[in-house]
């Protein structure tokens, strides 16, 4: 039906998905607005990656927030990025810094923080966060308060 209302399905102009962790997938942009700072924030809630041990699958929420100097990642590629770990097995914790760290070789961002809200399984959830600011910049500072404040005020865990 929606093929005869002139809409297209994702992926069917050739998107191909690959399920092996490709950080070649990431593509970035010129920021039009590099002497203003502001946030640009994604929710990923689809993410899944497995269990390096048991191999069982492992699921998240990834909220990523950065703020942009010269370039931004596009999301189509963050897309395509974040489902390639589908089969990739990494603690939730390497995962986490392993997004971030890819996204600042991508962009060299002025700041960039990375949450990962996994689902529980055997009755615990883990939830990793890791940030970075660019070094010698007003961004080192706020990302050392960030961390050390972060999930100070935690919100109600009632859909986990």
């Amino acid at each position: 039906m929606r093929e005869r209302e002139g809409m297209t399905h994702l992926g069917s102009q050739g998107t191909t998905y690959e399920s092996d962790y490709n950080p070649g997938l990431l593509e970035s942009f010129e920021n039009r607005y590099p002497d203003r700072d502001y946030f640009v924030k994604f929710n990923c809630p689809e993410f899944t990656s497995l269990c390096p041990i048991t191999g069982q699958p492992d699921f998240a929420n990834i909220v990523i927030s950065y703020v942009p100097e010269r370039r931004m990642v596009e999301s189509k590629s963050l897309k395509l990025y974040l489902f390639s770990y589908r089969n990739h097995g990494d603690f939730h914790e390497d995962c986490v810094n392993r997004i971030m760290d890819d996204l600042i070789a991508l962009m060299d961002p002025k700041y960039i923080e990375v949450w990962g809200r996994f689902m529980p399984r055997g009755g615990i959830s883990i939830d990793p966060y890791c940030n970075y600011g660019k070094p010698g910049t007003e961004w080192e500072q706020v990302a050392k308060k960030r961390l050390t404040e972060h999930d100070m005020y935690p919100e109600a865990v009632d859909n986990r």
